[in-house]
């Protein structure tokens, strides 16, 4: 399967906006992550260190497995789209770990 490159000159309207939303997604889910960690380091509760973990599994890493994985291989659309939603999951387990799980 062969893709083309899109350059910036090349590119849609929407499709900037679709890359600048992802990016900022990336970038506010990691500052908030960021604060949940701060939290946990202060305070010593484990649930903001699974809240801080969920958050960036939830927001950074499907942006990093989709511009990383695409740069570096090839893959079909489908293997970027299974692990950016594992990528999900666990964040959403993480999260829902911080919430109800034993600390």
């Amino acid at each position: 399967m062969s893709r083309s490159v899109v350059r910036i000159g090349e590119a849609t309207l929407l499709e900037l906006l679709t890359v600048a939303s992802l990016f900022l997604v990336a970038l506010f889910g990691t500052i908030i992550a960021y604060q949940a960690y701060r939290g946990y380091r202060r305070n010593d509760a484990t649930s903001m260190f699974y809240l801080a973990v969920g958050l960036l599994l939830l927001t950074l890493f499907p942006f990093l497995i989709n511009v990383v994985i695409t740069t570096v291989v090839d893959p079909e659309q489908i293997v970027i789209a299974l692990l950016e939603n594992v990528s999900r999951l666990l964040g959403l387990v993480s999260i829902t770990y911080s919430l109800y799980g034993r600390h």
